[in-house]
């Protein structure tokens, strides 16, 4: 693909390599780094998407300084020092830019451009993991809505820019992805995989509800791109692989809003591009996702084989994380089929993985899977099985080892844990883990979570003559409120 001219009156800088940053790593493996990096977010309560990639960049001088969220983390884990100190540029440097070219490089050479959201740009890192209506960060919105839009605008024209037309990085405009596109490069790439760490993100703290729709159209421009081709394998690779997950976070938007049949052509979407492309991380996920949503859908031989399968599929990737994930997905099949050893000895499985630790070979997407989701998913066999006071064991443990950036699995946990406890008899108990639901419910939007509260309301209706029950069912069946 030829290269158009840059019209800009400003010449190209190239980057230059960040050697504080390099020292800073010292003899660890760029992989390495980024793990101390995400676990030193986890220490403060942020969530970042690091990895050897995001290193590469920081060191080759492409991401000329960070976003708030890395530049906290930073600060964390090397106190005393600025940013500069740390190799980068003041940001008063690199906001405000222009996007300047529209065509991607040629495959054949690498050009520096100075728009602020491409890969090689140099620019100062554009996506934040704080939610954009953080009332801790109004300041940010405006500006983050707009590079939000830049990073998906420069590139190959419309067919990306329906993916970020809001402040939240997703689309209100589905017509824009069905525009016929250039071929796809590396900023494209890139554009793909934060638009699905942004969803990911914003689901952890709302849930899913109010993103489903807004998420079709990106997921229509991703294969739009994929349609259209790239200048090179390694980026269609890329492409391949953040269209897949793409689908697997949509597909998990309709699931927990309850719309199943729209998750299972989803997932189906994502199984097939994993196939096509060989993938086997890709189709481990796929696989476990169909697995969940067989469980809550009723067919639990089904979640049973899909786990399975995700286990065959998983063997090539080396993490023991995945496989005790994949084990809990197993699990839960067995005790929707009543089988308790089946379950048991699964459960087992998954503990055991757990306990070898995280590595390097755990995927990305898996950043929600701690101590505390092992609990939960723990907690849920216990429930099917009808075993209520050890499920509420889990889930009471769940709920407390719950990172606080995870406003939506706190609720869920929570909401196990007060339905939990209403069948196991401890009414009173109940109806205190139903208020705390209802607190959260008003940062978080899932079907999945009311629908287990509405559940938890009525076992506890005969019981409204004990203490707190009155007051949770009143609230409960009172109109939300408004700001």
């Amino acid at each position: 693909m030829a290269s158009s001219a840059v019209t800009s009156s400003r010449p190209d800088r190239p980057a230059r390599p960040n050697l504080a940053f390099r020292r800073l790593r010292g003899q660890r493996s760029p992989a390495e780094f980024a793990a101390a990096i995400r676990r030193a977010a986890l220490e403060i309560g942020e969530q970042v998407s690091c990895d050897a990639r995001y290193i590469g960049r920081v060191e080759a001088g492409e991401i000329r300084c960070p976003n708030y969220a890395y530049e906290r983390v930073f600060l964390h884990m090397f106190p005393g020092r600025t940013l500069t100190d740390l190799g980068f540029a003041p940001r008063s440097s690199v906001r405000g830019r222009r996007a300047r070219d529209t065509d991607d490089a040629p495959w054949t050479r690498t050009t520096n451009r100075a728009d602020a959201t491409r890969e090689t740009s140099g620019a100062c890192e554009p996506y934040e993991t704080q939610h954009p209506y953080d009332p801790h960060h109004p300041h940010d919105t405006d500006e983050e809505s707009d590079v939000l839009r830049r990073a998906f605008m420069t590139g190959s024209g419309a067919t990306v820019a329906a993916a970020s037309l809001g402040p939240a990085g997703l689309a209100p405009d589905a017509s824009a992805a069905q525009r016929p596109a250039r071929r796809a490069g590396t900023s494209e790439a890139g554009a793909l995989e934060e638009a699905v760490r942004r969803i990911r993100l914003l689901d952890d703290r709302h849930g899913a509800d109010g993103l489903y729709r807004r998420a079709a159209a990106p997921l229509r421009a991703a294969y739009a791109l994929l349609d259209a081709g790239a200048t090179r394998r390694t980026t269609a690779d890329r492409l391949y692989s953040g269209a897949g997950e793409l689908a697997i976070s949509v597909g998990w938007l309709a699931h927990d809003s309850g719309r199943f049949d729209d998750a299972r052509s989803h997932y189906a979407e994502a199984l097939a591009t994993a196939r096509m492309t060989d993938d086997p991380g890709l189709e481990a996920h796929a696989f476990c996702n169909t697995a969940f949503l067989a469980r809550d859908a009723g067919r639990p031989r089904e979640a049973v084989r899909a786990a399975q399968a995700a286990q065959r599929a998983a063997r090539p990737v080396g993490s023991a994380r995945l496989m005790s994930l994949l084990a809990l997905r197993e699990a839960g099949g067995w005790a929707g089929l009543a089988d308790r050893a089946g379950c048991e000895q699964a459960l087992a499985r998954a503990q055991a993985l757990f306990e070898r630790g995280p590595s390097d070979a755990d995927p990305e997407w898996m950043s929600f899977y701690g101590e505390a989701e092992l609990e939960g998913l723990e907690a849920q066999c216990w429930s099917t099985l009808g075993d209520w006071p050890r499920a509420a064991r889990h889930a009471r443990r769940a709920a407390g080892l719950q990172d606080p950036h995870f406003t939506r699995n706190i609720a869920l946990y929570t909401a196990e844990l007060a339905d939990d406890l209403a069948r196991g008899g401890r009414p009173d108990e109940a109806a205190t883990a139903g208020m705390r639901v209802l607190d959260l419910l008003e940062e978080v939007q899932s079907s999945r979570i009311q629908t287990m509260l509405a559940a938890t309301a009525r076992v506890l209706r005969p019981h409204r003559r004990a203490s707190g029950v009155s007051a949770f069912l009143d609230r409960y069946a009172a109109p939300p409120r408004t700001p």
